[in-house]
């Protein structure tokens, strides 16, 4: 089905899934607080990356390096230099706008005048502070426009902590910042943002084919937690598109609303890095190799996507709507794993036998999954609301489970239900949502 961006809006905001900072104020553009839900899925995501990154592989550790770093890191990284947009202004109405984002170079898409755009000219994106309480060069430092540099100026501090050899990985997830000069769609480009980033440290000779694992491991991430594979696409980079660093890019793309736009990155970042920070900082980063007593840079494979964007691309792909008995059902069909709430608990009445006796069920399951108890309107209306949310399960405790002591699990994506006992509800659930 076809959804629009307005569509995704709306159900974010009514749902609890995204808000507008500082809404109060009149909002903060490019700015967005992640609600109960939100924040729940957002934490999913984040988890079943670092799951697959990290806690299944054994050749990659963890790091979170500080948003605050050396100047002397972005000038080593050519952050200072060449991070950069092209940017022209309207003199009609004074917005300005990224020269590879307007589809007519000639037209305002703000006021429709033609012919007013300034010369293009180059606009850092990096955000600017001061450390202390003066403002001057000696005391700039930047916001971090990307984890990536934190991995490598400690590189040499984990792989010797950590006894590492190649191949092996750092992997990270964090803000990040960078002031754009046209954020938009939502959630999808933002100043402030999660990403998720992996550096696989590698020998020159073996970044080849450890760039197309990653592509196809990466890819394969997305299509394993549902997301429709018509939906993704792997684009490479042209040579005119390429980063200063990189031998090679391919972007994972995602079919939104407005089109396909990227979800992840995944570069061949030589040795560039590793040779800069060493020039600039005077510290060695060449890795030994004992056996042929030889030292080189090694070659680092990126893998870098966004959180808050993946997060956003799973929200769309699992939206769907539906004709249920001549009324229109909206369902989130996420997986088990990226949905806010595995399970709610609904006691058919407000009268307290009930209310209590799904309590004590909650009570049970709250170790083992994220739910809710949901009271409030008649039990058909609650099942509406959790199926929006996408809470794959729902449990009602009636007046019959007084005495058969039982309850009704009913499956978000068929509406079917299943009687079972409480003593075994665990065990029955485990069958449909496994680890």
């Amino acid at each position: 089905m076809s959804i629009t961006l307005d569509t995704i809006t709306n159900l974010s905001k009514r749902r609890g899934f995204v808000f507008p900072s500082s809404e109060i104020y009149g909002g903060l553009r490019s700015a967005y607080d992640y609600g109960p839900l939100g924040v729940q899925l957002l934490r999913n995501v984040k988890e079943e990356w670092w799951r697959s990154m990290v806690q299944l592989r054994g050749d990659v550790v963890g790091l979170d390096s500080a948003v605050l770093q050396a100047r002397k890191v972005w000038q080593a990284s050519g952050h200072e230099a060449v991070f950069t947009d092209p940017m022209v202004e309207c003199r009609n109405c004074h917005t300005r706008h990224r020269v590879d984002k307007l589809t007519d170079p000639d037209l305002c898409p703000n006021c429709g005048q033609r012919g007013q755009f300034t010369e293009a000219r180059d606009f850092n994106l990096m955000f600017r502070t001061n450390m202390g309480p003066v403002d001057s060069d000696e005391n700039l430092v930047y916001l971090r426009p990307e984890t990536a540099q934190g991995i490598f100026i400690n590189y040499e501090n984990v792989r010797t902590t950590q006894r590492l050899k190649l191949p092996f990985g750092i992997a990270q997830v964090g803000k990040s910042f960078r002031n754009e000069i046209t954020p938009g769609q939502f959630v999808f480009r933002t100043r402030e943002f999660e990403q998720m980033e992996m550096e696989y440290f590698c020998r020159p000779e073996e970044a080849g084919q450890w760039f197309e694992y990653w592509i196809e491991t990466r890819s394969e991430w997305y299509r394993n937690l549902g997301m429709n594979e018509n939906n993704l696409r792997i684009r490479k980079h042209d040579d005119d598109e390429l980063s200063h660093y990189s031998a090679g890019t391919v972007d994972v793309e995602y079919r939104f609303p407005w089109g396909w736009d990227e979800l992840e990155g995944i570069a061949n970042r030589t040795d560039f890095d590793l040779r800069q920070h060493t020039e600039h900082s005077g510290q060695d980063l060449r890795y030994y190799d004992q056996e042929a007593d030889l030292r080189f840079f090694p070659y680092v494979i990126e893998p870098a996507a966004g959180a808050t964007r993946t997060t956003f691309a799973f929200l769309i792909d699992a939206y769907d709507e539906e004709e249920v008995r001549g009324e229109k059902r909206v369902v989130l069909r996420l997986d088990h794993r990226l949905a806010p709430y595995q399970l709610a608990v609904l006691p058919l009445s407000k009268k307290p036998e009930l209310t209590e006796g799904a309590e004590r069920v909650a009570a049970m399951l709250r170790p083992l999954y994220n739910l809710e108890v949901d009271v409030t309107q008649a039990i058909g209306r609650r099942y509406r609301r959790q199926d929006e949310i996408g809470t794959p399960y729902c449990i009602t405790y009636d007046f019959d489970s007084i005495e058969d002591a039982a309850v009704t699990v009913r499956d978000r994506d068929t509406m079917e239900q299943d009687r079972v006992s409480i003593d075994r509800l665990e065990e029955y659930l485990r069958t449909k949502l496994p680890v």
